[in-house]
């Protein structure tokens, strides 16, 4: 029997102290106030939770995922996430919720209630938090803000994945591929990329879609009132697939007149469209806009990862699958999806082949890509319009400056998420991810050797030929590779171009330079995966790990012993001498 019962609405308690918080609740009393603020609470318990919103305090942990929850009780139902336990079910579709909160609400839908109304517009909600979260539109407030650039938000939870821009957190994992994601709806979504689901489908015209945001985009397009009908008759050749007009020369066809005129153009010397600043001349507006872009230095398109941007959308699309690791281009005679831009795969099979294509007409220098040729036919012009304001040095293209502009700034901004290293350039940090990964996509068809890189690869099949066509004037020694040679000349000269800023000690090439970096900051970011020894250099680590798998790829051509280096290599052939 409980000898506590309250006087309004007849519950008992088995203690007064019980009775006491429960009459809070009749008469609205909230004696524990928070000194951050201002909220009133009915019991105590109820503010210590409250306060770690303030502290950001977590100390219940997932012991699956690691994530921190400030009761216990969020805990409980985050961790039916990963058990997938959904005990609450609706009566009317079947559908199942890991809370019963959630289920209360998904009935409303289904019942149409929506019990919260907004005083200011009678928008209803059913929920009061969501009516909340709406009255902050008209107010303006912002209760939330990051800790780190001090931006508002409405929602707390958008609070959550804002900072996960600042720490680079991505708790949410594709089991498929292991990519990670900072949302579970992006998640979800990039799921249907490898189960090929498409649960949104058009019904006008049958095309699937993987989210409802891309479905109702393409049926606004259906759906769109026309006040013309030749519109409407050009619009529909979209789900007809008609293509009425045909180019003469190339037989091309085109849904609309003038993109055909465009095309013409392609296959006439015609250039209308003049830039006003140099002079050069374009055969579409499209490209003349682009690039007057070079010299008013606008770059409309800006990366949201990095800030990184871009003076045409195509480039930033690019330079976006650096951060998503998308690779839609396969090479036809490896199958390895290695390259992110279509000019890349251009000259790919002449990797293999050796075939070289294009040809420069000044000097005859043959090249496997159009796009070397282009920039190689610079060489013999002594114009280089883009100069440093640091060190005056001149430059081809502009991006050649902004990269060069980061040896005077320091700036990295492309990390590595494996060791934390930075590089100026992306293509640079795709190439080190290959250190971590072990992938050596570049093989030597003479002694099976991987490498890294294509110009690794060309460099090492030099040593099969035995061609050094690089010689040095004072002394007649010969190279097989321009870069040896410069290097080398600085033997004769004692230049030493390259300057540690923490030390003052110069060197001669900027791998010494580097290397000797980590001598200061004591960082071996080059692990090796059997006994996670640290190196400075990716070529200690390569060395060292031929101590566990046994590799001797240099072997002597008297007795046929292997060696791990060609050090060792080299002293013992004097045993035969």
């Amino acid at each position: 029997m409980m000898a506590w019962k309250c006087g309004d609405c007849g519950k008992g308690f088995d203690f007064p102290s019980q009775l006491e918080t429960h009459r809070r609740s009749h008469t609205g009393e909230k004696p524990f106030t928070c000194s951050r603020c201002g909220k009133g609470f009915a019991t105590s318990s109820q503010l210590l939770k409250h306060q770690r919103i303030h502290t950001g305090e977590r100390p219940f942990t997932c012991s699956v995922c690691g994530k921190g929850f400030n009761q216990s009780s969020n805990l409980a139902v985050h961790q039916r996430i990963h058990t997938e336990e959904r005990p609450f079910t609706c009566s009317v579709c079947g559908k199942g919720f890991n809370q019963s909160s959630k289920l209360a609400l998904h009935e409303r839908i289904h019942t149409g209630e929506k019990p919260f109304t907004c005083s200011q517009c009678g928008k209803g909600f059913t929920h009061s938090a969501n009516l909340l979260k709406h009255q902050r539109v008209h107010t303006g407030e912002r209760p939330f803000t990051c800790s780190q650039c001090g931006k508002g938000f409405t929602h707390s939870s958008h609070l959550r994945k804002h900072q996960r821009i600042h720490t680079g957190e991505r708790p949410f994992t594709c089991s498929v591929c292991g990519k990670g994601f900072k949302q579970s709806s992006t998640l979800i979504n990039h799921e249907q990329v490898h189960t090929g689901e498409r649960p949104f489908t058009c019904s006008q015209c049958g095309k699937g879609f993987i989210t409802s945001s891309r479905l109702l985009r393409h049926q606004r397009i259906a759906i769109k009132r026309f006040k013309m009908s030749s519109k409407l008759r050009i619009h529909q050749r979209i789900h007809t697939g008609e293509r009425p007009f045909t180019c003469s020369v190339c037989e091309k066809e085109f849904t609309h007149l003038s993109s055909l005129r465009a095309h013409k153009v392609t296959h006439s010397n015609e250039r209308p469209f003049k830039c006003s600043n140099c002079g050069n001349s374009f055969k579409l507006a499209g490209d003349l806009k682009s690039h007057q872009r070079s010299h008013t230095e606008e770059r409309p398109f800006s990366c949201s990862h990095c800030t990184k941007r871009f003076r045409n959308s195509s480039d930033l699309l690019t330079h976006q699958r650096v951060h998503t690791g998308e690779k839609p281009f396969t090479c036809s005679v490896c199958g390895k999806p290695e390259y992110y831009w279509i000019l890349k795969m251009e000259g790919k099979n002449s990797i293999y082949s050796g075939e070289k294509l294009y040809t420069c007409c000044v000097c005859e220098r043959g090249f496997s890509r159009s796009s070397g040729l282009a920039k190689h036919i610079r060489s013999h012009s002594k114009e280089k319009p883009w100069k440093c304001g640091d060190c005056g040095k001149a430059f081809n293209y502009p991006s050649e400056l902004a990269t060069h502009r980061r040896s005077h700034t320091g700036e990295r901004p492309f990390i590595c998420l494996e060791c934390g290293l930075g590089f100026t350039q992306s293509y640079s940090l795709l190439l080190h991810q290959r250190v971590h990964t072990g992938e050596r996509p570049f093989t030597c068809s003479e002694c099976g050797k991987g490498f890294i890189q294509s110009t690794h690869l060309l460099k090492h099949q030099q040593i099969h030929t035995d061609e050094r066509p690089f010689k040095c004037r004072k002394c007649g020694k010969c190279f097989k590779s321009s870069r040896e040679q410069v290097s080398h000349q600085r033997v004769h000269t004692d230049e030493r171009p390259f300057q540690c800023p923490g030390c003052g000690k110069c060197f001669k090439s900027s791998g010494e330079l580097v290397s000797h970096q980590h001598v200061h900051t004591n960082e071996k970011p080059f692990r090796c995966s059997y006994c996670g020894t640290g190196f400075r250099r990716s070529s200690q680590l390569t060395v060292h790990q031929r101590v566990h798998t046994g590799e001797r790829p240099f072997t002597c051509s008297k007795c046929g012993k292997g060696f791990i280096h060609s050090g060792n290599l080299l002293r013992h052939q004097r045993v035969h001498k």
